[in-house]
């Protein structure tokens, strides 16, 4: 697959994205080393290569995308990520944002729940030295064999806090999860911190939009 290949043009454009990420605000070096280092090309059907390292989404198939490079930097600075941490994925998409949280040495679980789309995105991992675990499962289940996690990121508007998911999450466990407005339009991204008591403590942090979670696992 010749779209695998990661030249040095691509590192030129890669440099000139987390550039572009900087000067918009991201300031974990940590992230933007991986975004540095994570080949975005890889991730999108090769007639994007072009524009891959564009700050903007793109469709991947099966009704979802690959969120902007800006998002997954934002998610991944609010999750305040240190190396050989369990990170809980919930919705693997492309394979991109869990790409970035394995550069920055965490270990990750992801959960894709429609079928074409996982072994799409399982194919690519394997040509990948990001070392990422990839689950065809229910998002809103989690995984509890694998629990607890120290991070729980959700890359899909969520209608509300998963409370499976704040069970399988450590004590001053972080999730970061961008949640459905009231009123329809987009979500509000949350910073939700599991406390000593059990109790949350929310952050907002502007809005955004994504793709809805949905519980059934589809083929599409």
């Amino acid at each position: 697959m010749t779209h695998l290949e990661d030249n040095y043009r691509h590192k030129g454009l890669r440099k000139q994205l987390v550039d572009t990420l900087r000067a918009k605000g991201i300031s974990d070096e940590a992230v933007l080393a991986a975004i540095g280092e994570v080949p975005r090309h890889v991730f999108l059907d090769s007639s994007f290569v072009e524009l891959a390292y564009q700050d903007q989404a793109f469709p991947i198939g099966s009704g979802q995308t690959i969120s902007q490079p800006h998002t997954v930097a934002f998610q991944t600075q609010l999750l305040q990520v240190e190396k050989g941490m369990k990170v809980l994925e919930i919705g693997t998409g492309s394979g991109y944002q869990a790409c970035v949280l394995a550069a920055m040495g965490a270990k990750v679980f992801s959960i894709e729940r429609q079928r074409n789309l996982y072994f799409k995105t399982k194919e690519t991992l394997e040509q990948l030295p990001f070392r990422v675990k990839t689950f065809l499962s229910d998002g809103f289940e989690g995984l509890p064999t694998y629990a607890p996690f120290d991070r729980v990121i959700i890359t899909a508007g969520a209608p509300d806090i998963p409370k499976t998911l704040i069970a399988q999450m450590k004590t001053n466990a972080i999730m970061v999860i961008p949640m459905d407005n009231p009123d329809g339009d987009g979500q509000t991204m949350l910073r939700i911190t599991k406390l000593e008591d059990g109790s949350l403590k929310k952050e907002e942090f502007g809005g955004f939009k994504f793709v809805p979670m949905l519980k059934e696992i589809g083929n599409e």
